[in-house]
């Protein structure tokens, strides 16, 4: 049975990973400081004897024995990663540095989840992991772009200097149930106000583009890149990409909802366009993603829904439970 560690694990995309690996007969240690992770995506697992949570911040030293670290923990959403820049930069720098550590103390293999955002705003398109990025080092984003990127030189300075057995997976716009309410990425954004009926935001003039991965196919990038012998770092995205304002038509029309859409100013550094080149994962990895974007929105329509019903907020009204043109 092997025994893994998932740094991020009570988070969106960690949870899940929890999910499969337990499924698969695994030991699973999960560890998270809960700032953007939540125990209610973990509580079904708590009582299960080969799953275990640890309340832990990876930015302190963790002494533990396992055979594989799967590397996630880091605010993903800019609301999330801007509201404690430093803290994002620290939790990418020295938790990585600690968790390296680790791998190289019981001699574990370690993946980290790396993000599209190394790449910037990108003027190669799509882009591949040759490309080096056009990312702006002093800007709002750099706690998390350069946090990373820095994560990246920690992974192939420990593989080249003390032989610690890496791989780098670099992800792309992923969604899906568990993202949070408040999570500020567009596709929860957009999501939660058509439900509640208020106007969606779109920054800019909603022209730039981003490309969705559902979160079940990302899993099982990540297991593949996991499993494979490329060290990487490999794009896991969906290389099918969308205008913003054509997303949000789209969930207006699966939501069937009446929220006008806004347009605001774009956020500094914000790119214009997004999207995976996937070459590398299909020939080495045998992985793409298969499921439809409008698929994968809909079973985050139900979350969410179900969701809000929970709150219960005052003055808000639920959509009929027919919402959905299925």
């Amino acid at each position: 049975m092997t025994r893994i560690l998932i740094t991020g694990g009570a988070g969106f995309i960690g949870s899940h990973l929890c999910d499969y690996l337990i499924k698969k007969g695994n030991d699973v240690i999960c560890v998270d400081n809960l700032f953007s992770g939540s125990k209610d995506n973990i509580r079904h697992l708590l009582s299960h004897p080969c799953f275990k949570f640890i309340h832990h911040d990876i930015t302190d030293p963790l002494f533990i024995e396992v055979d594989q670290i799967f590397h996630l923990a880091c605010p993903a959403s800019p609301v999330h990663y801007q509201y404690n820049p430093i803290k994002t930069i620290k939790t990418n720098v020295m938790g990585t540095i600690n968790m390296l550590g680790l791998a190289k103390r019981v001699g574990a293999r370690i993946l980290l989840s790396s993000t599209s955002e190394v790449y910037g705003n990108p003027k190669v398109h799509p882009q591949k992991e040759e490309y080096w990025g056009n990312v702006n080092p002093i800007g709002p984003r750099s706690c998390y772009d350069e946090g990373k990127r820095v994560a990246e030189t920690l992974m192939m300075d420990y593989y080249r200097q003390n032989n610690v057995d890496i791989r780098i997976v670099r992800i792309f716009n992923t969604y899906g149930p568990r993202m949070a309410l408040d999570d500020g990425r567009v596709i929860s954004n957009f999501i939660v106000q058509a439900l509640k009926g208020e106007p969606i935001t779109v920054y800019g003039d909603g022209g730039q583009t981003r490309s969705f991965c559902y979160v079940s196919d990302l899993i099982e990038g990540l297991i593949k890149a996991m499993e494979s012998d490329l060290i990487g770092p490999v794009n896991l995205g969906n290389p099918n990409e969308i205008k913003i304002i054509e997303l949000a038509k789209t969930i207006l029309k699966l939501t069937n909802s009446k929220s006008e859409i806004v347009f605001r100013p774009l956020p500094p550094d914000d790119p214009i366009r997004r999207c995976p080149d996937i070459t590398l994962a299909r020939k080495r990895l045998n992985w793409q993603p298969i499921v439809p974007l409008e698929e994968g929105l809909k079973e985050t329509m139900r979350y969410f829904d179900k969701k809000l019903a929970k709150i219960k907020t005052k003055g808000q009204k639920r959509l009929d439970k027919n919402y959905l043109r299925v």
